[in-house]
Order: C-alpha cells, then sequence, then structure tokens
C-alpha cells in the first residue's frame, strides 16, 4: 500500500492531535474526545441561521440582562429528582468519542428543566438520547447519507443542526426501537448508521415532533453571559485542553482536548469564568481544596473567563433551545440562592 505525502502528514498530524489529547500537564487523561474541527462548515452554519449570533437572536436579552453569577444545573437537578426521583449525574460517554451528542444532551436537559422551572412546560424534562443526536449528526444531517463509516466524532454545529432540523428522541420505548437506552456502544452503531440505527426512517420522523428549533451561535464573553443568565445553557466545541486536578474547582488550560462539553453556570464577581459539565463521569476531576459552590455536580469545574473567551473564538459554540431566545428574569422562583 503506498501513501502520498498528504496522507503521511494527515496521520503525523492525528498521532500528534493523540498525544497532547493523552498528555494534559503531565497527567493522563481519558482519550475520548470525538471533536472534528470545521471552522468554514460552522461558519456556513450561523449564517443560514435566521439570526446567526445570541445578539441579533435576543436584543432584548442583551440589553436588558443584569450579569450575576448563575448555576443553570439547579434547575437540572430540581428536574431530575422531580422526573426520576434521583439527583442529577453528569453523563459518562465511554469509550466512543460521541462528546457532541453528551454536550447538546446536558444542554437540552438544561434548557427544558429551566423552562419547567420556570412554568414554560408542564412537566420535568427527560433525557435526550445521545445516541440519536450522535448518529443523526453524523449521518442524516450530512445529506442522502445512510451510513457514516469513516472512523468517530462529529462537529458541534451538525449537532446543533440535526437538533433544529430534525429533534429530539428522548430515552424512552418508541415503537420503532427501545430508546432508553443510551450506552456507548449503542452510540457506535447509530454512529455507523444513524437516528434508530439501520434501516430505521421511522425514529427520523419521530424526532421532527420535538424539535429543538432555536439555535444560534454564541460567539463571544458578552453573549455567553446574556445567555446563561437568561437561562440557556451553551455547547462549546474546541481544542482547548485543561489539567485534571482542580484547585477550588477551577481547572489550568493544558494540553488538547479535541473534545465538546456544556456551559451551565457563570461568574461574573470576582474571579469571572464559566462552569464546565464535561461527560467523562464522576471521577476523571480531582478536586483540591474548596468545591465552589457545595452543589457543584462532580465532573463538572470552572474555567477562568480568558480560557472561555478562547473556546468560544473557535466558532463552535451554540445555545439550543425550544423556547425562543429572548429576555427572562430567572430569579423569580430564588432556585439560583444559595443552598
Amino acid at each position: 500500500m503506498r501513501f502520498n505525502k498528504e496522507t503521511i502528514a494527515a496521520c503525523c498530524l492525528l498521532v500528534g492531535v493523540l498525544v497532547l489529547a493523552y498528555v494534559s500537564d503531565g497527567e493522563a487523561l481519558p482519550v475520548n474526545y470525538g471533536y472534528t474541527p470545521d471552522p468554514s462548515g460552522a461558519r456556513e452554519f450561523a449564517a443560514g441561521l435566521p439570526s446567526p449570533t445570541f445578539a441579533q437572536a435576543a436584543p432584548d436579552a442583551m440589553e436588558k440582562v443584569k450579569p450575576e453569577d448563575t448555576f443553570l444545573w439547579r434547575a437540572m437537578d430540581s428536574a431530575h429528582r422531580a422526573r426520576y426521583g434521583t439527583p442529577f449525574k453528569v453523563s459518562h460517554q465511554g469509550s466512543v468519542g460521541s462528546c457532541v451528542a453528551h454536550g447538546a444532551a446536558h444542554a437540552i436537559f438544561a434548557s427544558e428543566s429551566m423552562a419547567w422551572s420556570l412554568g414554560e412546560r408542564s412537566d420535568p424534562p427527560e433525557w435526550a438520547n445521545q445516541a440519536s443526536i450522535y448518529g443523526g449528526s453524523r449521518v442524516e444531517i450530512r445529506g442522502n447519507k445512510t451510513e457514516n463509516r469513516g472512523g468517530d466524532g462529529s462537529t458541534g454545529y451538525h449537532a446543533a443542526k440535526w437538533l433544529s432540523e430534525y429533534g429530539v428522541i428522548y430515552q424512552r420505548p418508541y415503537p420503532s426501537v427501545d430508546c432508553t437506552d443510551a450506552s456507548p456502544s449503542r452510540c457506535k452503531d447509530w454512529g455507523r448508521y444513524g437516528n434508530g440505527g439501520k434501516g430505521n426512517t421511522e425514529l427520523d420522523e419521530t424526532a421532527k415532533k420535538t424539535p429543538a428549533r432555536y439555535v444560534t451561535r454564541i460567539s463571544n464573553w458578552d453573549e455567553l453571559v446574556a445567555a446563561i443568565c437568561t437561562g440557556n445553557a451553551v455547547t462549546i466545541a474546541s481544542n482547548q485542553g485543561f489539567s485534571k486536578t482542580a484547585k477550588d474547582s477551577w481547572l489550568r488550560p493544558s494540553g488538547v482536548w479535541m473534545h465538546q462539553m456544556m456551559i451551565c453556570g457563570i461568574k461574573v464577581t470576582d474571579r469571572q469564568g464559566a462552569c464546565i459539565m464535561n461527560s467523562w463521569g464522576e471521577n476523571w476531576i480531582k478536586y483540591d481544596g474548596e468545591i465552589y459552590p457545595p452543589d457543584l455536580p462532580k465532573g463538572c469545574f470552572w474555567a477562568d473567563r480568558s480560557v472561555i473567551e478562547r473556546i468560544l473564538s473557535q466558532g463552535d459554540s451554540w445555545a439550543i433551545s425550544e423556547i425562543a431566545f429572548k429576555f427572562r428574569d430567572i430569579h423569580h422562583n430564588n432556585w439560583l440562592e444559595e443552598q
């Protein structure tokens, strides 16, 4: 078998990325990322949206919002207890590169939890099925594909596009397939053959009944603050890596992660930054010192504003919602107060 110079260069780049991803600040991390950057595709997708940026989608939110420390995971925890009777826990993608699906599923659950807490929907939300998002973002949303055997992973904007143009499949039984299973093996399978698995087109039509039709790009810090402070979680896909020992719940930037996660909180007082929810379960991170705030979900961490701005500048960060973006006073029921 012969390889041309371009193929050899691409392989060397991939090996370099994997090595950098595996070693972060001298610490071994799981190589289960799965984000494949596509800057031009993300720009094209954003340009085709009715409102390409959050500032355009919700000018009233940008104007009226009062920036303050905000912790969206508290709405997620309340909703999870109401729906499932157990505390909220971050998801675990396992060894499959389905991070874009897990980050998007976290964002959907956060968005729908906020809508429930504000009385905008009657029932507490269910978990979105990550395998559905992963398969849809890799297969159906990319044209007339019926399968995608091209390795692993996806992009943030392909997941956002799937959720807006098709929709959400929840972790529940459906007539054509039992979607309570969102295991890594199912993510792997549906990542090859699309939402519902090989030959299942019925689930695509089912997804269209529950679209997350409102999507917009978060392009800077001010938009992020306005989005979070009005109850909208944000997916973030980038190559930014972190250490795995959190000093007082904050991680330092280190290494390369080709990864999507989700922002579920903002801190605008004292040390400015954002709370990032990862999808590697609860035990990948070591907490050294004070946990801030005390109910911070395990598996989450804080990152400084300058680091967040670098992530946003890469152009693949999205607010995704079933509710139109607008100014909302999310403090009326006091659920943001310290617990």
